[in-house]
């Protein structure tokens, strides 16, 4: 890889890491279930108008928009809202790793490897390491919530799976078409009409800003530039960079929101991070021992 491919890589990354951030501050002007309605209506518009619809079934592009919209983002910003600090919930969502592989199971039948169980053990350890640290910036409710956002996003890797190789900027476009009515409309269930109205005419250009970050930036300038890589260099060398982003998220909430970072948390971020590395990395390593024998 280039060093320009790699700063592009690394820019990515930096965006999905401290964007936890972004949310955080979003959600100072702009309650959850809004805030995501937002986020997926302007990643839709306008530029489904300019963008083609990949070759993906309407019912394929709906249940990815469903799960990656209400399932994961509206779970995420709830938790995040009150009851998880930015840069553990970037930790804890990487979690999807070990849903997706368990799905992928269950659903295409692909076998579990030994690494794999040995990634899992890690990372259990360090999920079980900061449910024990349950305090006021960190509530049972926030820490079962991103592990169900997890879920819902490993949900939606398994619809990603199941279409191949699409334009994956288009994907996102048109996706989140189908991501933004149920998100307003579990807006104006849960937090009514009156807080919709009051929040939007209220919102400062900061948090507008958030909002286009969120949309612009973090989804379709990330999925893109991400995808983009993946199309010119094997997924092995593109994939381990996403071990980064809990790096920047814990990294940038301390910085700019004051997050303590703990022994207890580097230490569970170590474990859940070694974990991921195992089951990403590994693969990886085995071919060059293969190649190379000792």
């Amino acid at each position: 890889m280039s060093y320009s491919h790699l700063l592009l890589a690394l820019s990515v990354v930096f965006i999905w890491g401290t964007n936890f951030v972004v949310i955080r501050w979003g959600l100072d002007g702009l309650p959850p279930f809004l805030f995501a309605a937002l986020r997926f209506a302007f990643s839709a518009l306008p530029w489904l108008l300019f963008i083609r619809r990949p070759a993906v079934p309407w019912h394929k592009l709906a249940a990815f928009g469903v799960l990656l919209g209400v399932g994961q983002f509206a779970l995420l910003f709830l938790a995040i809202r009150a009851d998880i600090s930015p840069g553990l919930a970037s930790l804890v969502i990487q979690i999807q790793v070990f849903f997706t592989i368990g799905l992928s199971l269950l659903a295409l039948g692909e076998r579990v490897r030994g690494y794999q169980l040995a990634g899992l053990v890690l990372a259990l350890a360090g999920l079980a390491l900061i449910a024990l640290h349950l305090d006021a910036t960190l509530t049972l409710k926030g820490l079962v919530l991103v592990i169900a956002a997890a879920f819902f996003w490993s949900c939606a890797n398994l619809v990603v799976k199941t279409v191949g190789r699409v334009d994956m900027l288009g994907f996102m476009v048109w996706t989140s078409l189908f991501a933004a009515p149920p998100l307003l409309l579990l807006s104006w269930w849960m937090e009514g009409p009156q807080a919709i109205v009051q929040a939007v005419t209220h919102a400062g250009l900061g948090v507008w800003a958030c909002v286009l970050w969120q949309a612009l930036g973090n989804t379709l300038f990330g999925y893109g530039a991400w995808n983009w890589l993946l199309a010119r260099h094997p997924a092995a060398t593109v994939t381990p960079m996403a071990l980064l982003v809990p790096v920047f998220g814990m990294g940038a909430s301390a910085l700019s929101l004051g997050e303590s970072l703990p022994g207890w948390k580097l230490g569970a971020a170590a474990l859940v991070l070694c974990g991921l590395g195992v089951i990403v990395l590994w693969p990886k390593a085995r071919a060059r021992l293969s190649a190379h024998p000792a």
